[in-house]
């Protein structure tokens, strides 16, 4: 018999995402078949801790502190860790490069499924940790989850590579902090477009932080709110009667894009409760938008993923002009919510792959780059010969 894959699927996390990505694990190791795969569950707790063995889904769940997803990181105490799940490294111990590599044997995995989503898992973070130990894993590698992460950065990348995106600005946490009513003019000044703005941490997802702003002083209080949460910020021109499309992308050197679906929120616009909490906002799938429009948005999404260098999976998230039909480039996801009912996987069964085979295919597609990068030499033994 075919010796079955030891996938380790890793969940938790310090960002605010937390929860989101314990909903997305639960659905990805529900799905993955057990002919095919032995699962080991990983969790990270909210201070950074790795928890290895027991059951790390029930720890972690249990203890959730309420508002904590929208609230941000919080340094609870795992109550039952220290008897159900070996903990390894952690802030007050040191934490090692490799986890596991002193307080605990960390398990031998053929492939990793990082189901993070945010800082410190779904930026570059986790992948750089598994670059350096040798790990195949799913989804985007060093360079191009950061750039998803960081929304300044990819929207540089995007307009480099002549792909529409809003009129924005960056702005500093220290700056704003310094001279609130300088930055405020200044933005008023380079945004031609005026109120209403978006105002959003540039690096964090699931709408965690993002407010709009009519006037000055809610401009004022948007940018305090997203200044909690990260260093830098950006300020976006907000897109007249708005339409958000969504699509999804699957593969490594030869990617291809999903039906586009459309996201109609419950709310003004598609914040964390529309997302997360009041269960009113709905999915239309495929998106209810010209066929000519369809291909431009699966054409727009190939390109966005192929300029960050994307690998494995991303979503690609777009704003439409509900007057004039003109699309813009919001952002790219790389580890896009990922249960039964997220954009993501139900984008890709309206195109024909079901959930289960999705994720066999991100697997494959895991090893199929790890084995491409082995190709490459990491050492130099001087001029190759001529013949």
């Amino acid at each position: 018999m075919k010796r079955r894959l030891r996938i380790g699927v890793v969940f938790g996390g310090q960002s605010g995402e937390h929860e989101v990505s314990l909903a997305s694990a639960r659905s990805v190791m529900a799905v993955l078949d057990p002919e095919k795969y032995e699962v080991i569950p990983i969790g990270i707790t909210h201070s950074g801790q790795w928890l290895i063995a027991g059951d790390p889904m029930a720890v972690l769940a249990e203890s959730h502190v309420p508002g904590g997803a929208a609230g941000g990181p919080t340094n609870a105490p795992i109550t039952r860790a220290t008897s159900e799940s070996r903990r390894v490294g952690g802030k007050e111990s040191g934490r090692e490069l490799v986890p596991g590599a002193t307080g605990g044997a960390f398990p031998k995995l053929d492939v990793i499924f990082p189901v993070l989503h945010g800082p410190y898992g779904e930026d570059g973070t986790i992948q750089g940790l598994l670059e350096l130990a040798g790990v195949p894993y799913v989804g985007c590698g060093v360079l191009a989850s950061s750039l998803g992460m960081d929304k300044v950065a990819s929207k540089h990348l995007f307009v480099a590579h002549g792909l529409p995106v809003v009129p924005f600005q960056e702005v500093k946490r220290k700056s704003f902090e310094e001279e609130p009513e300088r930055v405020i003019l200044g933005l008023e000044a380079a945004l031609p477009g005026g109120y209403p703005m978006f105002v959003k941490p540039a690096n964090l997802g699931s709408s965690i932080g993002i407010r709009q702003a009519r006037g000055r002083s809610e401009l004022r209080e948007a940018l305090a709110d997203a200044a909690r949460y990260d260093r830098k910020l950006v300020i976006e021109e907000a897109v007249p009667s708005a339409r958000e499309i969504e699509c999804s992308v699957l593969g490594n050197d030869d990617p291809i894009a999903s039906v586009p679906g459309e996201v109609v929120p419950s709310n003004e616009f598609y914040d964390y409760s529309a997302k997360y909490l009041d269960g009113r906002s709905h999915l239309l799938i495929p998106a209810p938008i010209k066929a000519e429009v369809s291909s431009k948005v699966r054409e727009l999404a190939v390109r966005a993923f192929t300029a960050i260098d994307g690998a494995g999976l991303a979503r690609v998230d777009f704003l439409m002009n509900g007057v004039t039909g003109e699309l813009f480039l919001s952002e790219l996801n790389t580890m896009p919510g990922f249960t039964a009912i997220s954009m993501y996987p139900k984008l890709w069964e309206a195109s024909g792959i079901p959930y289960a085979e999705l994720v066999d295919r991100l697997v494959d597609l895991a090893l199929e780059r790890h084995t491409d990068q082995a190709r490459s030499l990491t050492t130099y033994g001087g001029a190759m010969s001529a013949g």
